[in-house]
């Protein structure tokens, strides 16, 4: 089967293509721009065109899927569809695989990654050989986002963005936590939580909840189960106040309370899957992280050399976590948090938020809003920047600076840094390229 991929370098749509390439299929796909995914792709057989033109599509392919990024008015997508080709969208065709296998869900507004990456190899060293698709790249997937397992076990990292985790018929689902967050779509936390009730009500028939017991927003779509006619479905908890927790708190690797909350989570779902203790806690103790997860370099600053930590965090929440646990390891360090807000609705809506979420941090850097490309809103990027928000978190802490452009940051920080300094580099955006340019300057 000819299988063709628009915007195959996106890290859920290029998981699926490693599936398929697995499954001997033909690979085609587009892009709008070279990198480290594509390239990967290339090596594993697929065939890449780096522009998206209706030319691309020729009669014979079988299937088209797209990313949730790509917009009706598309060339490609429209020509496909011109032709009568099958066309799914990203969250469809995992949604179709979830049908096929025993299908494990992690969802939450924060700590998928994280936690799918740990349940992945307690699973792995349990031996039940589980097809992973997850939103991030992990070492022991020969830093890919996807592994290809031959049992009927299928571990998914799953996103409520616009609601696309409701095409997934999972036998588990794991939720970590429920947060106000893509305002932009949902415009309210009741409707975020609207949404989570639908999601749980696709778990199988005799399916298992595993749900953080701590978390208030998770407690009040329980007190609806009975109107959700959800008694058929298993509930399995987990505490911060059980006793495992401060076993983890002593073998996990990486810093943090949210971190110890994701192996509860992945330890839970493993004993519904009869995994022994001795197992899941051997493998949460190797766990070292994952990519742009509290990634952790040593990069020669002037004549120090400086651990500098890329994460992920891009929602208030995960910042405080995240400043929290670096606190957590480096505590008789200075942390400098450097900070790209990602999207202008996002700083918009949690404005508040935001400022609020640098609290502990010793020092702070931002640089100018990462512009999520057909997510933006003219009007609010009118309204909002980051320097608006260095303004306010100074009115909290003093020592904020901003620096609009994100690659004269190192620059800026070889004039200030001083040998005991911790850098931690938050955002989901481009900021990452900010580890080639420490390393050469």
């Amino acid at each position: 089967m000819k299988i063709y991929f628009i915007g195959i370098g996106g890290i859920g749509v290029s998981a699926i293509a490693q599936y398929y390439l697995t499954q001997g299929h033909q690979i085609f796909g587009s892009d709008l721009a070279c990198s480290e995914i594509t390239e990967m792709l290339k090596k594993q057989g697929a065939k890449i065109i780096i522009e998206q033109k209706a030319k691309n599509i020729i009669k014979d392919i079988d299937l088209v899927i797209y990313s949730p990024a790509v917009k009706e008015d598309n060339p490609e997508l429209k020509q496909a569809k011109k032709f009568g080709i099958k066309c799914l969208s990203y969250p469809e065709a995992l949604g179709s695989l979830t049908k096929k296998h025993f299908t494990i869900a992690v969802s939450g507004t924060h700590g998928k990654s994280t936690t799918t990456a740990m349940l992945a190899l307690v699973l792995i060293k349990a031996g039940l050989d589980p097809t992973v698709i997850i939103g991030t790249k992990l070492k022991e997937f020969n830093n890919t986002n996807f592994r290809a397992g031959k049992s009927k076990y299928l571990l998914i990292e799953v996103c409520e963005h616009e609601e696309s985790f409701l095409n997934y018929s999972p036998n588990i689902i794991i939720i970590n936590n429920i947060d106000s967050d893509h305002l932009d779509y949902y415009k309210n936390l009741k409707n975020i939580l609207k949404t989570f009730i639908k999601f749980i009500t696709h778990l199988s028939k005799n399916g298992t909840l595993v749900i953080n017991k701590e978390d208030k927003n998770i407690q009040n779509i329980l007190e609806l189960k009975n109107e959700l006619k959800l008694k058929a479905i298993k509930i399995k908890k987990f505490s911060f106040q059980q006793k495992e927790a401060e076993k983890l708190r002593k073998i996990l690797k990486v810093p943090g309370q949210h971190n110890i909350y994701n192996g509860l989570a992945a330890l839970t779902a493993a004993r519904i899957l009869n995994i022994k203790d001795e197992i899941s806690f051997k493998a949460l103790s190797e766990y070292t992280g994952c990519w742009r997860r509290f990634e952790i370099h040593k990069i020669k600053i002037s004549d120090f050399q400086i651990p500098v930590i890329f994460d992920y965090a891009h929602h208030p929440t995960e910042i405080k976590a995240v400043i929290s646990g670096t606190k957590d390891k480096f505590f008789r360090n200075k942390i400098w948090a450097v900070f790209q807000p990602h999207q202008y609705q996002r700083t918009f809506y949690l404005f508040k938020e935001f400022s609020n979420a640098f609290a502990k941090a010793d020092e702070i850097i931002l640089t100018k809003i990462y512009d999520v490309a057909g997510r933006e809103d003219k009007q609010i990027s009118m309204q909002i920047s980051a320097e608006k928000l260095a303004e306010s978190i100074k009115k909290k802490n003093k020592k904020v600076h901003y620096v609009e452009d994100f690659k004269k940051i190192p620059e800026f920080l070889k004039k200030k840094i001083k040998a005991n300094d911790v850098i931690l580099i938050i955002g989901a955006g481009n900021i990452y390229e900010l580890k080639k340019i420490f390393i050469h300057i």
